[in-house]
C-alpha cells in the first residue's frame, strides 16, 4: 500500500488507516476474536497505520489494539492516539453501561484535562494500555469547548514530548474543521484530524481548513469518512447513523442520490467515501473503522476499487460535489487541473 509523508517528521502513513473506535464496541459489544481478526486483516491488506483513543470504550479499544499489534514489527508500524480525556475509576457505575455510545461498563468516567499534567497522565496511561513504549502521533482530542487550556498547555506539553522525543508527531483531532484551523494558523501542529468534515457527502473543511494545511505544510488525516456510517453501505436506510446519531431524513436523502449516481457508474457509494479525500494535496491518509475481518475485506476492496472520471464528474454537475474539490485521477493522484479552495 502507498504511503504518504507527514510533514517533515519522517513518519510515513499508509493512505488506509485503522481506526479503533469500533475495538471499544461503539454502537454495540463486539467480541475479542472479532477485533483480533479486523487488526489481522488490516495488516494482510497493507494497512500500517493504527489510530486510538482513551475515549473509545473507556480504555477497551486501546487494551485490544494493543494486544492485536503486539506481534507485529515495531518499526513498520505508526501508532496514534489521543490525549485530553482522562480515565478516572467509578466503582459505582460498574451496573450501568457508557452512555457516550460504547457498549462498556460505565466503570470509569471521562474528566476533561488538557493540562500539561494531565495530558503527561493521558498519554503515560494510554502507553500503559497499549503495551508500548511510545507512539508517533499523539493529538488533542475533541477540544472543542478548551480552546484556552489545550493551545495554552496542552499543545506545549505535547512541544515538550516531540522535543524530547517521546513522540515524532504531534496535532488534534476534531469533528469540525474551523478550530483545526485556527491550529494550524496559531500553533506548532504537525498533523490534524479531521473526522467527518471532508467527506463525498460534505466538503465543509475546503473552506478553512485545507487551504490553510497546504499553505502551512501541515498534513491532514481524514478520519469519519463514512460519515459515521452513512456511507458505509452501498445503499443507506433509515436508522443510518450520521454524526454519532441517526441520520437525519434529508441526510439520508442526500446519501441515496450518491449512492445513486455510484451505481450509474459501475462503482458503490463506500469506495467512492474512501477514495475521494486522498485527492486533495493536504490529505495524507484517511482512516475507516471495520468492526471484523469481514468489514475489513469489504473496506480493503473498496478502497482499491475502480473508480470512473465520469462519477465525479456527475456528482459536480448534480450539485453534490463542491466544484472546487480536487478529485482522484485514474492512479488515485489528485487530478491535476483541480485545487483548493483558496
Amino acid at each position: 500500500m502507498r504511503t504518504r509523508p507527514v510533514g517533515d517528521t519522517g513518519l510515513r502513513l499508509t493512505e488506509l488507516g485503522f481506526g479503533s473506535s469500533t475495538l471499544g464496541n461503539l454502537y454495540r459489544a463486539v467480541s475479542d476474536a472479532a477485533c483480533q481478526a479486523a487488526v489481522e486483516e488490516a495488516w494482510a491488506a497493507g494497512v500500517r497505520y493504527f489510530d486510538t483513543a482513551p475515549h473509545y470504550g473507556l480504555g477497551l479499544a486501546e487494551r485490544r489494539l494493543g494486544r492485536a499489534l503486539a506481534d507485529k514489527p515495531r518499526d513498520e508500524v505508526v501508532v496514534s492516539t489521543k490525549v485530553g480525556r482522562l480515565l478516572v475509576p467509578d466503582p459505582s457505575g460498574a451496573g450501568r453501561r457508557d452512555d457516550e455510545g460504547f457498549d462498556v461498563p460505565a466503570a470509569w468516567r471521562r474528566v476533561w484535562d488538557f493540562s500539561r499534567d494531565g495530558v503527561r497522565r493521558c498519554l503515560e496511561e494510554s502507553l500503559e494500555r497499549l503495551g508500548l513504549d511510545s507512539v508517533d502521533i499523539v493529538f488533542l482530542h475533541d477540544p472543542d469547548d478548551h480552546w484556552e487550556q489545550a493551545a495554552g498547555e496542552g499543545l506545549p506539553a505535547l512541544a515538550e514530548l516531540r522535543d524530547e522525543g517521546v513522540v515524532r508527531a504531534i496535532g488534534a483531532g476534531m469533528n469540525q474543521s474551523a478550530m483545526l484551523a485556527r491550529f494550524v494558523r496559531e500553533t506548532s501542529v504537525d498533523v490534524v484530524m479531521c473526522a467527518g468534515r471532508y467527506t463525498l457527502l460534505e466538503q465543509g473543511a475546503l473552506d478553512d481548513l485545507l487551504p490553510l494545511a497546504v499553505e502551512r505544510g501541515v498534513t491532514v488525516i481524514v478520519a469519519g469518512v463514512f460519515n459515521s456510517g452513512l456511507l458505509a453501505r452501498p445503499r443507506p436506510g433509515p436508522g443510518a447513523t450520521y454524526d454519532y446519531a441517526t441520520a437525519p431524513p434529508d441526510v439520508v436523502a442526500r446519501a441515496q442520490r450518491l449512492a445513486d449516481v455510484c451505481e450509474r457508474h459501475g462503482t458503490t457509494l463506500p469506495a467512492a467515501a474512501l477514495q475521494f479525500p486522498l485527492a486533495h494535496p493536504a490529505v495524507a491518509s484517511v482512516v475507516m473503522a471495520p468492526a471484523d475481518d469481514a468489514q475489513m475485506r469489504a473496506n480493503a476492496a473498496a478502497f482499491s476499487a475502480p473508480v470512473p472520471a465520469s462519477l465525479w464528474e456527475e456528482l459536480r454537475a448534480e450539485g453534490l460535489l463542491a466544484p472546487e474539490a480536487p478529485v482522484p485521477a485514474a492512479d488515485g493522484a489528485a487530478s491535476p487541473q483541480e485545487g483548493a479552495r483558496r
